[in-house]
Protein backbone atom coordinates (compact mmCIF):
# COMPACT_ATOMS: atom_id res chain seq x y z
CA UNK A 1 0.00 0.00 0.00
CA UNK A 2 1.31 3.44 -0.94
CA UNK A 3 2.07 6.29 1.38
CA UNK A 4 0.82 9.67 0.22
CA UNK A 5 1.90 13.26 0.65
CA UNK A 6 -0.83 15.37 2.28
CA UNK A 7 -2.37 17.83 -0.21
CA UNK A 8 -3.22 21.38 0.86
CA UNK A 9 -6.81 22.09 -0.17
CA UNK A 10 -8.78 25.32 0.13
CA UNK A 11 -12.37 24.40 1.03
CA UNK A 12 -15.59 26.34 1.49
CA UNK A 13 -15.97 26.67 5.26
CA UNK A 14 -19.72 26.02 5.19
CA UNK A 15 -19.04 22.40 4.21
CA UNK A 16 -18.39 20.58 7.51
CA UNK A 17 -16.40 23.37 9.20
CA UNK A 18 -18.80 26.12 10.32
CA UNK A 19 -22.45 27.18 10.26
CA UNK A 20 -21.74 30.10 7.95
CA UNK A 21 -24.21 29.73 5.08
CA UNK A 22 -26.40 32.74 4.33
CA UNK A 23 -29.22 31.01 6.23
CA UNK A 24 -27.01 30.00 9.15
CA UNK A 25 -26.63 26.38 8.09
CA UNK A 26 -23.61 24.11 8.03
CA UNK A 27 -23.58 21.60 5.17
CA UNK A 28 -23.04 17.89 5.70
CA UNK A 29 -20.71 16.98 2.84
CA UNK A 30 -19.54 13.32 2.69
CA UNK A 31 -16.63 13.94 0.31
CA UNK A 32 -15.17 16.65 2.55
CA UNK A 33 -15.67 14.42 5.60
CA UNK A 34 -13.90 11.51 3.91
CA UNK A 35 -11.02 13.67 2.67
CA UNK A 36 -10.37 15.08 6.15
CA UNK A 37 -8.11 12.15 7.07
CA UNK A 38 -5.95 12.59 3.98
CA UNK A 39 -5.61 16.31 3.24
CA UNK A 40 -4.76 19.55 5.03
CA UNK A 41 -7.85 21.71 4.64
CA UNK A 42 -7.76 25.50 4.56
CA UNK A 43 -11.40 26.49 5.27
CA UNK A 44 -12.61 29.87 4.04
CA UNK A 45 -15.92 31.70 3.76
CA UNK A 46 -15.33 34.70 1.47
CA UNK A 47 -18.63 36.34 2.38
CA UNK A 48 -17.89 36.31 6.10
CA UNK A 49 -14.35 37.51 5.41
CA UNK A 50 -15.68 40.76 3.94
CA UNK A 51 -17.84 41.39 6.98
CA UNK A 52 -21.15 39.74 6.10
CA UNK A 53 -22.54 37.89 9.09
CA UNK A 54 -24.52 34.70 9.34
CA UNK A 55 -27.38 34.44 8.81
CA UNK A 56 -27.20 37.28 6.31
CA UNK A 57 -29.10 38.91 3.52
CA UNK A 58 -28.72 37.12 0.19
CA UNK A 59 -26.10 38.30 -2.31
CA UNK A 60 -26.31 37.57 -6.00
CA UNK A 61 -24.39 37.96 -9.22
CA UNK A 62 -25.84 40.61 -11.53
CA UNK A 63 -24.85 40.93 -15.17
CA UNK A 64 -22.86 44.02 -16.06
CA UNK A 65 -22.01 43.59 -19.72
CA UNK A 66 -19.29 40.95 -20.03
CA UNK A 67 -18.64 41.04 -16.29
CA UNK A 68 -20.67 40.27 -13.19
CA UNK A 69 -21.22 42.35 -10.07
CA UNK A 70 -21.83 41.00 -6.58
CA UNK A 71 -24.91 42.80 -5.25
CA UNK A 72 -26.93 42.50 -2.05
CA UNK A 73 -30.48 43.18 -3.33
CA UNK A 74 -32.03 44.23 -0.01
CA UNK A 75 -29.44 46.98 0.58
CA UNK A 76 -28.54 47.47 -3.09
CA UNK A 77 -24.90 47.42 -1.95
CA UNK A 78 -22.26 46.60 -4.56
CA UNK A 79 -19.77 44.21 -2.90
CA UNK A 80 -17.75 43.43 -6.02
CA UNK A 81 -14.67 45.48 -5.15
CA UNK A 82 -14.56 44.25 -1.55
CA UNK A 83 -14.83 40.62 -2.62
CA UNK A 84 -12.26 41.02 -5.40
CA UNK A 85 -9.75 42.74 -3.12
CA UNK A 86 -10.18 40.11 -0.40
CA UNK A 87 -9.84 37.28 -2.93
CA UNK A 88 -6.69 38.75 -4.45
CA UNK A 89 -5.06 39.28 -1.06
CA UNK A 90 -5.98 35.81 0.21
CA UNK A 91 -4.77 34.01 -2.91
CA UNK A 92 -1.57 36.02 -3.17
CA UNK A 93 -0.66 35.21 0.44
CA UNK A 94 -1.69 31.56 0.56
CA UNK A 95 1.59 30.17 -0.80
CA UNK A 96 1.78 26.58 -2.04
CA UNK A 97 -1.64 25.02 -2.44
CA UNK A 98 -2.66 21.86 -4.29
CA UNK A 99 -6.36 22.29 -4.97
CA UNK A 100 -9.75 23.82 -4.24
CA UNK A 101 -13.05 22.23 -3.18
CA UNK A 102 -15.83 24.82 -3.26
CA UNK A 103 -19.56 25.16 -2.64
CA UNK A 104 -21.54 24.88 -5.84
CA UNK A 105 -24.05 27.52 -6.99
CA UNK A 106 -22.56 30.10 -4.65
CA UNK A 107 -22.24 33.70 -5.97
CA UNK A 108 -18.73 33.74 -4.51
CA UNK A 109 -17.53 30.11 -4.68
CA UNK A 110 -19.53 28.59 -7.56
CA UNK A 111 -17.12 27.39 -10.24
CA UNK A 112 -19.47 27.20 -13.24
CA UNK A 113 -23.04 27.10 -11.94
CA UNK A 114 -23.58 30.34 -10.00
CA UNK A 115 -26.78 32.04 -11.18
CA UNK A 116 -26.31 35.37 -12.94
CA UNK A 117 -29.33 37.69 -12.91
CA UNK A 118 -30.21 40.40 -15.41
CA UNK A 119 -30.84 42.92 -12.64
CA UNK A 120 -31.14 43.43 -8.90
CA UNK A 121 -34.87 43.26 -8.16
CA UNK A 122 -37.16 40.45 -9.35
CA UNK A 123 -35.00 39.84 -12.40
CA UNK A 124 -34.66 36.58 -14.31
CA UNK A 125 -31.58 34.36 -14.39
CA UNK A 126 -29.91 34.87 -17.77
CA UNK A 127 -26.95 32.50 -17.48
CA UNK A 128 -24.69 30.56 -15.16
CA UNK A 129 -21.18 31.68 -14.37
CA UNK A 130 -18.35 31.69 -11.84
CA UNK A 131 -18.53 33.32 -8.43
CA UNK A 132 -16.21 36.23 -7.70
CA UNK A 133 -13.86 34.22 -5.45
CA UNK A 134 -13.83 31.28 -7.88
CA UNK A 135 -12.99 33.62 -10.75
CA UNK A 136 -9.93 34.91 -8.91
CA UNK A 137 -8.86 31.32 -8.16
CA UNK A 138 -8.93 30.60 -11.88
CA UNK A 139 -6.74 33.67 -12.46
CA UNK A 140 -4.14 32.84 -9.79
CA UNK A 141 -4.19 29.02 -10.12
CA UNK A 142 -5.47 28.26 -13.65
CA UNK A 143 -4.24 24.65 -13.78
CA UNK A 144 -4.66 23.51 -10.19
CA UNK A 145 -7.48 21.01 -9.50
CA UNK A 146 -10.68 22.75 -8.45
CA UNK A 147 -14.11 21.24 -8.10
CA UNK A 148 -17.41 21.79 -6.33
CA UNK A 149 -19.09 19.21 -4.14
CA UNK A 150 -21.95 18.78 -6.63
CA UNK A 151 -19.75 17.69 -9.51
CA UNK A 152 -17.80 15.34 -7.24
CA UNK A 153 -20.87 13.10 -6.98
CA UNK A 154 -19.85 11.96 -10.46
CA UNK A 155 -17.37 9.09 -10.09
CA UNK A 156 -15.24 10.02 -13.11
CA UNK A 157 -14.85 13.64 -12.02
CA UNK A 158 -14.17 12.62 -8.43
CA UNK A 159 -11.53 10.08 -9.43
CA UNK A 160 -9.89 12.63 -11.73
CA UNK A 161 -9.88 15.28 -8.99
CA UNK A 162 -8.37 12.90 -6.42
CA UNK A 163 -5.76 11.61 -8.87
CA UNK A 164 -4.69 15.11 -9.91
CA UNK A 165 -4.66 16.33 -6.32
CA UNK A 166 -2.52 13.57 -4.81
CA UNK A 167 -0.13 13.45 -7.77
CA UNK A 168 0.75 17.14 -7.67
CA UNK A 169 0.95 17.03 -3.87
CA UNK A 170 3.65 14.38 -4.16
CA UNK A 171 5.35 16.43 -6.86
CA UNK A 172 5.42 19.40 -4.49
CA UNK A 173 7.46 17.24 -2.11
CA UNK A 174 9.79 16.28 -4.96
CA UNK A 175 10.11 19.92 -5.97
CA UNK A 176 11.24 20.89 -2.49
CA UNK A 177 14.15 18.43 -2.64
CA UNK A 178 15.54 20.02 -5.84
CA UNK A 179 16.88 16.57 -6.62
CA UNK A 180 17.22 15.26 -10.17
CA UNK A 181 17.22 11.67 -8.91
CA UNK A 182 13.95 12.24 -7.02
CA UNK A 183 12.39 13.73 -10.15
CA UNK A 184 13.52 10.75 -12.22
CA UNK A 185 12.00 8.38 -9.67
CA UNK A 186 8.74 10.36 -9.60
CA UNK A 187 8.48 10.28 -13.38
CA UNK A 188 9.30 6.57 -13.59
CA UNK A 189 6.69 5.39 -11.10
CA UNK A 190 3.99 7.57 -12.66
CA UNK A 191 4.70 6.40 -16.22
CA UNK A 192 1.54 4.37 -16.76
CA UNK A 193 -0.70 6.79 -14.89
CA UNK A 194 0.55 9.59 -17.14
CA UNK A 195 0.13 7.40 -20.23
CA UNK A 196 -3.54 6.98 -19.34
CA UNK A 197 -3.93 10.75 -19.46
CA UNK A 198 -1.86 11.90 -22.42
CA UNK A 199 0.84 9.96 -24.25
CA UNK A 200 2.15 13.09 -26.00
CA UNK A 201 2.60 14.86 -22.66
CA UNK A 202 4.35 11.79 -21.23
CA UNK A 203 6.99 12.09 -23.94
CA UNK A 204 7.32 15.81 -23.28
CA UNK A 205 7.80 15.14 -19.56
CA UNK A 206 10.40 12.51 -20.41
CA UNK A 207 12.35 14.98 -22.53
CA UNK A 208 12.26 17.53 -19.72
CA UNK A 209 13.70 14.96 -17.30
CA UNK A 210 16.37 13.90 -19.82
CA UNK A 211 17.48 17.56 -19.94
CA UNK A 212 19.38 17.47 -23.22
CA UNK A 213 19.47 21.28 -23.11
CA UNK A 214 21.37 21.24 -19.78
CA UNK A 215 18.96 23.44 -17.83
CA UNK A 216 19.42 24.05 -14.13
CA UNK A 217 17.46 21.82 -11.74
CA UNK A 218 15.24 24.80 -10.91
CA UNK A 219 14.38 25.29 -14.58
CA UNK A 220 13.82 21.55 -15.11
CA UNK A 221 11.37 21.44 -12.21
CA UNK A 222 9.55 24.56 -13.40
CA UNK A 223 9.18 23.13 -16.92
CA UNK A 224 8.10 19.76 -15.57
CA UNK A 225 5.49 21.26 -13.25
CA UNK A 226 3.92 23.27 -16.07
CA UNK A 227 3.68 20.21 -18.34
CA UNK A 228 2.37 18.09 -15.44
CA UNK A 229 -0.47 20.53 -14.75
CA UNK A 230 -1.33 20.56 -18.47
CA UNK A 231 -1.43 16.75 -18.53
CA UNK A 232 -4.29 16.73 -16.02
CA UNK A 233 -6.56 19.22 -17.81
CA UNK A 234 -9.03 16.49 -18.85
CA UNK A 235 -9.93 13.09 -17.35
CA UNK A 236 -8.50 10.07 -19.22
CA UNK A 237 -10.63 8.25 -21.78
CA UNK A 238 -11.48 4.56 -21.68
CA UNK A 239 -9.47 4.00 -24.87
CA UNK A 240 -6.38 5.38 -23.13
CA UNK A 241 -6.94 3.10 -20.13
CA UNK A 242 -7.25 0.14 -22.49
CA UNK A 243 -3.96 1.04 -24.13
CA UNK A 244 -2.21 1.15 -20.76
CA UNK A 245 -3.77 -2.14 -19.67
CA UNK A 246 -2.54 -3.79 -22.86
CA UNK A 247 0.98 -2.44 -22.20
CA UNK A 248 0.96 -3.92 -18.69
CA UNK A 249 -0.53 -7.19 -19.99
CA UNK A 250 2.44 -7.43 -22.38
CA UNK A 251 4.77 -8.01 -19.43
CA UNK A 252 2.94 -11.24 -18.57
CA UNK A 253 1.34 -12.59 -21.76
CA UNK A 254 4.06 -15.14 -22.53
CA UNK A 255 3.75 -16.59 -19.00
CA UNK A 256 -0.04 -17.00 -19.06
CA UNK A 257 -2.19 -19.94 -20.09
CA UNK A 258 -4.53 -19.64 -23.05
CA UNK A 259 -7.49 -19.61 -20.64
CA UNK A 260 -5.97 -16.70 -18.69
CA UNK A 261 -5.30 -14.76 -21.88
CA UNK A 262 -8.83 -15.36 -23.12
CA UNK A 263 -10.27 -14.28 -19.77
CA UNK A 264 -8.28 -11.04 -19.80
CA UNK A 265 -9.36 -10.24 -23.37
CA UNK A 266 -12.99 -10.83 -22.36
CA UNK A 267 -12.59 -8.46 -19.40
CA UNK A 268 -11.05 -5.79 -21.61
CA UNK A 269 -13.89 -6.16 -24.10
CA UNK A 270 -16.47 -5.88 -21.31
CA UNK A 271 -14.75 -2.74 -20.02
CA UNK A 272 -14.75 -1.25 -23.52
CA UNK A 273 -18.49 -1.86 -23.69
CA UNK A 274 -19.03 -0.34 -20.24
CA UNK A 275 -20.26 -3.59 -18.73
CA UNK A 276 -17.62 -3.66 -15.98
CA UNK A 277 -15.53 -0.94 -14.29
CA UNK A 278 -11.82 -0.39 -14.91
CA UNK A 279 -11.11 -1.74 -11.42
CA UNK A 280 -12.08 -5.26 -12.61
CA UNK A 281 -9.35 -5.14 -15.26
CA UNK A 282 -6.78 -3.53 -12.98
CA UNK A 283 -7.45 -6.08 -10.27
CA UNK A 284 -6.32 -9.00 -12.40
CA UNK A 285 -3.32 -7.07 -13.78
CA UNK A 286 -2.23 -6.12 -10.28
CA UNK A 287 -2.54 -9.74 -9.13
CA UNK A 288 -0.19 -10.76 -11.96
CA UNK A 289 2.27 -8.09 -10.85
CA UNK A 290 2.41 -9.87 -7.49
CA UNK A 291 2.35 -13.36 -8.94
CA UNK A 292 5.34 -12.68 -11.20
CA UNK A 293 7.01 -10.36 -8.65
CA UNK A 294 7.43 -7.49 -11.08
CA UNK A 295 8.87 -4.78 -8.82
CA UNK A 296 8.71 -2.08 -11.50
CA UNK A 297 4.99 -2.52 -12.07
CA UNK A 298 4.22 -2.95 -8.38
CA UNK A 299 5.71 0.52 -7.87
CA UNK A 300 3.44 2.10 -10.49
CA UNK A 301 0.98 4.66 -9.10
CA UNK A 302 -1.50 3.66 -11.81
CA UNK A 303 -2.82 0.89 -9.55
CA UNK A 304 -3.37 3.25 -6.59
CA UNK A 305 -3.33 6.90 -7.67
CA UNK A 306 -4.97 8.10 -4.45
CA UNK A 307 -5.67 6.56 -1.02
CA UNK A 308 -7.85 3.48 -1.16
CA UNK A 309 -9.83 4.83 1.79
CA UNK A 310 -11.37 7.41 -0.55
CA UNK A 311 -12.99 4.73 -2.69
CA UNK A 312 -16.69 4.17 -2.03
CA UNK A 313 -18.35 0.79 -2.59
CA UNK A 314 -20.57 2.47 -5.21
CA UNK A 315 -17.44 3.32 -7.22
CA UNK A 316 -17.26 -0.30 -8.35
CA UNK A 317 -20.43 0.11 -10.40
CA UNK A 318 -20.41 -0.31 -14.16
CA UNK A 319 -20.90 2.12 -17.02
CA UNK A 320 -18.48 4.76 -15.77
CA UNK A 321 -16.00 4.97 -18.63
CA UNK A 322 -15.29 8.01 -20.78
CA UNK A 323 -15.26 7.21 -24.47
Amino acid sequence: MRTFAKPKVVVSKCMEFAACRYNGDQINEPTVKKLADYVEFIPICPEMEIGLGTPREVVRLVSNGDENKLIQPKTNEDLTLQMTEFSNEFLEDIGEVDGFLLKNRSPTCGITDAKVYSGVDKSPVIRNGSGIFATRIEYFFPLKPREDEGRLRNFILREHFFTHLFTISEFRSVKQTKSKSELILFHAKNKYLFMAYDQVKVKQLGRIVANHDHFSIEQIIENYERALDELFINPPKSTSHMNVCQHVYGYFSKHLTKAEKDHFCQLLDQYQNQKIPLSSVLGILHSWCHRFENAYLLNQTYFEPYPIGLIAISDSGKGRALS
